[in-house]
C-alpha cells in the first residue's frame, strides 16, 4: 500500500487540538460552519489531489512549458486538474459565500489546500496567486473593480498574478522603470518589461489579471513614487465579455530546475500605444498595497515548503517500515530474519528529525494563517491589533524557516532511502527539486526584510 500524501491524524491534531479551529465557528463570519463541513472540504481536497494531481506530478515536473511564438503549451492534464479544483469550489475557500466561495476560516482553508499543494506542488500556484490577487483588489479596489475583476477570479474564469520584478530591478523596487502615462481619454497607459512573473501566461483561464507596479510620470523617485495598476491580458467589455488584446505580450519563458508546472514568464507591456491600466487606490501608494499580496505570497511559499516536507516524510516513513535490512545489535543469531530499517536507532533518529522539521514548519504556517484571520475576525479590537503585530513580525520567518529546513529534511530522507533514492525518481527528484526551488525564492530574506522596513517608514 503506497504512503499517504499526508497523515490525516496529524492534520486533525494540529487543527482541532493544537489550534482549536472548531472554536472559530462561534465568530459571526463562520457560524454556518462546523467540524463536519471542515471535514467535508478536506475530504474533497484529498480526493481531487489523489485523482487528478498525484498521477501527473512527475509528468508536470519533467515537462518544461513551451512557447511557439503564439501560445504556451503544457500537458493537457494540468487544465483538467485545475478545472476540477475550480468546479469543486476549492479555488476560493476563504472567499465570501456571495462570491461563490466557501467562507472557511483561513487556518482550515490552509489545511484543506495542503493535500492539493502536497500532490500538485507549484501547480497550485495558479489558484493561490489568483486568490491573493483577488484579495488585494477586494481590500483596496473600488466596488466597480471588485465586480469587474474579483468576481471572475473567484469564479475561476480569470487568473491573477503580481508583476513586480524587472530586468534591472529585483528586490530593489525603487529602481523600477515601468511607466504609467495618462492619455487623452484619461486612461493610464502602462509601458515596460517584467520578468520572473509566475503564471504570467498560460491557457488555463479565459483572461489573466496582472497587478503591475509602475511609476506615474512626474512621481517621486524611489519607493515613494510607485503606483499599482490592474492590467488585464484582454480588456473586458461592460457586459463582462472579453474585448481586444491589451498589449500584454509574452516575451519568453524561463526554464526552471523544478516547479515546472507553473510558468515563469517575461512580459512586455504596452509595446505600441501602451497597455490600459486601472489604478488601485491612490497614486504613489502602490508598494504598500502590493505588500497585501506579497505577505500572503510569503505565507504561501512557507506553506508550500512545509507541505512538501510533510509528504516527503510520509514516503520516508513508509519506506523505513517496509525495507528489511540488518539485525539489531542484541540479535546474535545470523539465521534470524532481518528487521525493517525503522528498528535501527539511527534511522529512527533521522525519521524523528524529519517529523520535527516538517510538522513544526507546518504548525508555524497554520499559526500564521490563524493570525491573519484573527486580524480580521477576532472579537475585540485589541485582539485584532495584537494579531496584526505578531503576524507582521512572523511573516518573514514563516516564509524562510520552512524553506530553509525543507532541504535539510530531504537530506535525511535520502539517507533513509540510501541507494534506493537513486531509483525512486517519482518521490525523490520531484520533492527535492520543489523544496530546493522554494529555498532559492527566499535567498535574499535579509534584504527583503530591510525593504519591508523601508516601506513602513515612508
Amino acid at each position: 500500500m503506497p504512503a499517504p500524501i499526508l497523515c490525516e491524524r496529524d492534520l486533525e491534531f494540529m487543527l482541532y487540538e493544537l489550534f482549536d479551529a472548531e472554536s472559530l465557528t462561534a465568530r459571526p463570519r463562520y457560524r454556518d460552519h462546523n467540524r463536519e463541513t471542515f471535514t467535508m472540504a478536506m475530504n474533497t481536497s484529498r480526493t481531487i489531489a489523489e485523482k487528478y494531481f498525484l498521477p501527473i506530478r512527475q509528468k508536470l515536473d519533467n515537462c518544461q512549458p513551451t512557447f511557439d511564438g503564439e501560445k504556451v503549451h503544457q500537458p493537457f492534464e494540468l487544465k483538467t486538474a485545475i478545472d476540477a479544483v475550480i468546479e469543486s469550489g476549492l479555488a476560493a475557500t476563504t472567499a465570501d459565500f456571495e462570491l461563490g466561495g466557501m467562507q472557511l476560516p483561513g487556518i482550515v482553508a490552509n489545511a484543506v489546500s495542503a493535500y492539493l499543494s502536497a500532490a500538485g506542488g507549484v501547480a497550485m500556484g495558479y489558484t493561490a496567486l489568483t486568490n491573493a490577487n483577488a484579495n488585494l483588489i477586494d481590500a483596496h479596489g473600488t466596488p466597480k473593480q471588485i465586480e469587474k475583476w474579483v468576481v471572475p477570479m473567484r469564479e475561476g474564469r480569470f487568473a491573477g498574478t503580481m508583476a513586480m520584478t524587472e530586468p534591472g530591478a529585483g528586490s530593489g523596487l525603487a529602481d523600477l522603470t515601468t511607466t504609467a502615462t495618462i492619455d487623452s481619454d484619461g486612461n493610464y497607459r502602462i509601458s515596460g518589461n517584467k520578468i520572473f512573473i509566475s503564471g504570467g501566461d498560460h491557457n488555463l483561464n479565459e483572461n489573466i489579471v496582472h497587478l503591475v507596479l509602475a511609476r506615474v510620470k512626474g512621481a517621486p523617485k524611489g519607493v515613494k513614487g510607485i503606483s499599482l495598476f490592474i492590467v488585464p491580458k484582454y480588456l473586458v467589455n461592460d457586459d463582462g465579455s472579453l474585448g481586444e488584446s491589451n498589449e500584454v505580450a509574452l516575451a519568453g519563458l524561463f526554464h526552471k530546475m523544478g516547479g515546472r508546472a507553473q510558468t515563469s514568464t517575461a512580459l512586455n507591456f504596452g509595446e505600441d500605444q501602451g497597455s490600459i491600466g486601472y489604478l488601485v487606490g491612490e497614486e504613489n501608494k502602490g508598494l504598500a498595497y502590493m505588500f497585501h499580496m506579497m505577505n500572503e505570497a510569503r505565507i504561501l511559499v512557507g506553506t508550500g515548503a512545509a507541505t512538501n516536507a510533510l509528504t516527503g516524510f510520509q514516503y520516508s516513513l513508509d519506506y523505513a517500515k517496509e525495507r528489511p535490512q540488518g539485525r539489531l545489535l542484541s540479535e546474535k543469531d545470523p539465521h534470524s530474519p532481518p528487521v525493517s530499517i525503522i528498528e535501527h536507532s539511527d534511522v529512527r533518529r533521522m525519521l524523528l528529525a524529519q517529523k520535527a522539521y516538517a510538522e513544526g514548519a507546518y504548525a508555524l504556517c497554520l499559526f500564521g494563517t490563524q493570525l491573519a484571520d484573527d486580524e480580521r475576525t477576532a472579537p475585540t479590537e485589541q485582539e485584532r491589533k495584537d494579531a496584526y503585530t505578531l503576524l507582521d513580525f512572523l511573516t518573514p520567518i514563516i516564509k524562510s524557516w520552512p524553506s530553509e529546513y525543507g532541504p535539510k529534511l530531504t537530506t535525511l530522507l535520502f539517507k533513509c532511502w540510501a541507494a534506493m533514492a537513486i531509483l525512486m525518481s517519482i518521490q525523490s527528484s520531484s520533492y527535492t527539486a520543489t523544496i530546493d526551488l522554494i529555498l532559492f525564492t527566499k535567498a535574499q530574506q535579509g534584504f527583503n526584510r530591510w525593504i519591508c522596513s523601508a516601506v513602513k517608514c515612508q
